[in-house]
């Protein structure tokens, strides 16, 4: 199969590092283009990322031609064909054309070859199979601009022979979807992803997150989600319940407050009821420690954020700090079902934006100055006191103070006599 089209919309192609890479490696009976997600990126009209390079050139030439343009080039996976070239800052992946051998996982035997079609066979769905030459003509061998047009996702080839050569697929054919598909998923692909479940126990974390958080933000994600769970693809890799239903709705409260998706909070809202269930997922995903902290936050006892009058929740923000109070109550918004659109939890959410919690005023010298000695009782002192000017509604006047740090003073003395 074989189709083309003129990509008139991409201005990287025709000058700036691109255009001088491709510029470098074609000629003398090599050629050289851009393949995968850059091209689909450019088809769809959204920005670009990493910009990959395929070539016939062998990558002993690569680094040759390379180092007498004094460009910097490092071979980071020379062994399947791949070298860095680093051109004003930016890093392309140049790796010669292949062809599998043995495909057994991430391990596959390739051979070097000069077949564009054959290259773009081993690839993993349509819409990343295409390529674009240095005049802006994309090569199609796969059928992925008739995909691209209708937003489907599919698997180039037999899907099972596609997922067996990497089980990471199982989750990439999700995300990819979510990201750029429409409707329900491609029923082939599907089938065989569910037919294949077992293989997500042979990836690695990292990799899982990786995909999974990535997936958290993506368009579409809810769709995807749950036909994720449907085809019980989520409990080998949460190993417990995941909840669409709170997933759903936390998306729709993100958008409804403006918030940049984020993949941790809808990661809180898809599997964390409690914060046992925050701690497994922290620990199958791999999470950085920033993310376990976020998610264990979530779930500890977001149940009692639900129906606050606004003097509870400013003692909460105030605990909580901005992020954390607001991932919580949102999570407890999310569970709470119902309307999305509630007046009531708008307001607790947007809390932060009308009110500024002050610093605590009083200080250890206060309560020297008054008789208690340094050490673990003046820390407990002073966390009665806090605990009272929080109740007290944030009182910032000296005879309030005062009243406070006397009272909490007295309790204290009075708590403590022998």
């Amino acid at each position: 199969m074989s189709d083309a089209r003129v990509l008139d919309d991409a201005p990287w192609l025709k000058s700036g590092p691109t255009a001088r890479v491709l510029e470098l490696l074609n000629g003398n009976g090599e050629e050289a283009r851009v393949v995968g997600g850059a091209v689909r990126n450019a088809l769809l009209r959204i920005p670009t990322g990493d910009i990959d390079i395929a070539t016939t050139a062998l990558p002993a030439e690569v680094i040759r031609r390379a180092k007498a343009a004094g460009i910097k080039s490092v071979p980071t996976g020379i062994e399947h064909g791949t070298v860095t070239l680093v051109v004003d800052a930016h890093p392309f992946e140049v790796t010669t054309l292949r062809e599998d051998t043995e495909t057994f996982g991430r391990k596959a035997k390739v051979a070097f070859g000069r077949d564009w079609v054959r290259d773009a066979e081993r690839r993993d769905f349509t819409i990343n199979g295409l390529s674009v030459d240095a005049d802006g003509v994309v090569h199609d061998h796969v059928g992925g601009l008739d995909d691209i047009r209708a937003k489907r996702v599919r698997f180039i080839g037999d899907p099972n022979q596609r997922i067996a050569e990497d089980y990471l697929r199982i989750l990439r054919f999700f995300r990819i979807h979510a990201a750029y598909g429409a409707g329900e998923p491609d029923r082939a692909g599907y089938l065989a992803c569910i037919g294949a479940r077992a293989g997500l126990a042979a990836l690695s974390a990292e990799r899982v997150r990786m995909e999974m958080l990535k997936l958290m933000v993506a368009e579409g994600a809810a769709v995807a989600i749950a036909a994720m769970v449907d085809g019980g693809l989520l409990l080998p890799i949460f190993g417990g319940v995941a909840y669409t239903g709170p997933f759903s709705a936390m998306i729709s409260a993100e958008r409804l407050l403006g918030l940049k998706p984020d993949a941790v909070r809808r990661l809180g809202a898809l599997a964390v009821a409690v914060t046992e269930d925050a701690r497994r997922v922290a620990t199958r995903l791999r999470l950085t420690n920033a993310e376990t902290k976020a998610l264990d936050s979530m779930g500890h006892r977001w149940w009692r954020l639900a129906g606050m009058d606004e003097a509870t929740a400013r003692r909460r923000l105030y605990r909580l700090g901005e992020d954390r109070y607001r991932d919580r109550l949102m999570l407890a918004w999310a569970r709470a079902g119902g309307d999305t659109n509630s007046v009531p939890w708008q307001q607790l959410a947007t809390l932060p934006k009308r009110w500024s919690a002050p610093k605590f005023p009083l200080k250890a010298a206060d309560f020297i100055g008054r008789g208690i000695a340094e050490g673990p009782a003046l820390g407990h002192v002073l966390a009665l006191a806090e605990d009272a000017w929080l109740a007290a509604d944030f009182p910032l006047d000296q005879a309030a103070l005062t009243a406070i740090a006397d009272q909490t003073v007295t309790r204290f003395t009075r708590d403590h006599r022998l």
